[in-house]
């Protein structure tokens, strides 16, 4: 069972030191879903970006797309399992409303010395999971943190609403935290939140407020319901100020960032931050045509692929920014030392 430290006292530098990403085997593309609901592979492209994305296999959960993405990450940081002091786990989809999906993963990767958080911020939950780890390591609480953004979105799509199940994938990203050294790794990060209109988007049933029955699944309450037009606006603005916010925080000047990895939400919310930020999409790590919006685990599984292909390298300054249900939103900035 894990427990964590007690504080060391002073902040250390916090580097990321390993990445891993898992996307299911099944391919579900715009031409699977023309067979499904009334849509077109070229109206879903045009106005999403989108061409194809992973679904889970049956019985396949969200801890075991996680633990596979862990994996990986653990391998990459070249350490054990056992040498991990937190697991956070950022999901909307967790296999069951308690224990937390991290607490189930832990147990699928032997990480046997961790104390295990669950943490719901929809997509913008990686960043939440990375500010949180970062100052757990950085005050001493902790010195090796994993973050595993998983998320089995098809579990709450409705497959007869055209406007929502054709946007949404399932996928697994991870990173490894350390605490420790003289190289400066996670520079700094921004978080808000706006809950008077968490109505927007949300799954309405299956919680407190409105318990499971009979009458919920017969209204199909247990399903993701998505206004799209007021969560396109309200994500291009709050994704592109919280930028501004936290490069102004941190001294840092958009120049200086050499990629910027945006939640993969909708290829036209990402090409209007791009504007209104004044960053080429050139620098801009884009996989929505492959996964589309894997919620909590898209700039994991993007940051992953980018560090693979090469494309990340030493120095590089990477900016991650955000939106998602609560409504919450956030960015962090970090430089990579790999």
């Amino acid at each position: 069972m894990g427990a964590l430290k007690s504080n060391r006292g002073g902040l250390e530098n916090v580097l990321v030191i390993g990445t891993g990403s898992y996307a299911p085997e099944r391919v579900l593309t715009n031409k699977d879903l023309e067979k499904i609901v009334d849509t077109s592979d070229e109206w879903i492209a045009t106005r999403t970006g989108m061409r194809e994305r992973r679904i889970a296999a049956d019985g396949q959960a969200t801890s075991d797309l996680g633990a596979e993405a862990a994996k990986r990450a653990l391998q990459s940081a070249d350490i054990s399992a056992d040498e991990i002091d937190l697991l956070i786990v950022p999901t909307i989809t967790p296999d069951v409303p308690w224990p937390n999906t991290a607490c189930l993963i832990q147990n699928k990767i032997g990480a046997v010395n961790a104390a295990c958080i669950g943490l719901e911020a929809a997509c913008t939950g990686f960043i939440y999971a990375i500010e949180t780890a970062r100052n757990y390591l950085a005050s001493g609480a902790a010195r090796t943190a994993l973050v595993v953004g998983a998320e089995k979105m098809s579990s709450i799509l409705d497959w007869e609403d055209r406007n929502t199940c054709v946007l949404f994938g399932d996928g697994a990203g991870a990173v490894v935290l350390r605490a420790g050294g003289d190289e400066v790794g996670m520079i700094g990060s921004v978080m808000g939140s706006d809950g008077s209109l968490s109505e927007l988007l949300m799954v309405p049933a299956g919680g407190s407020r409105l318990p499971t029955s009979e009458q919920t699944v017969c209204d199909r309450l247990h399903y993701l319901k998505m206004n799209g037009r007021e969560v396109y606006k309200h994500a291009v603005s709050n994704m592109t100020q919280s930028a501004i916010d936290l490069l102004e925080k941190t001294g840092v000047s958009k120049n200086e960032i050499d990629w910027l990895i945006p939640h993969q939400a909708n290829m036209r919310i990402i090409q209007a931050v791009s504007r209104r930020l004044k960053i080429p999409m050139d620098k801009f790590i884009v996989n929505i045509e492959k996964y589309g919006n894997t919620s909590g685990a898209s700039i994991g599984l993007a940051l992953d692929e980018a560090v693979v292909d090469g494309r990340i390298k030493r120095g590089d300054k990477i900016l991650c920014v955000a939106f998602g249900g609560g409504f919450t939103w956030g960015s962090t900035l970090m430089v990579w030392t790999k």
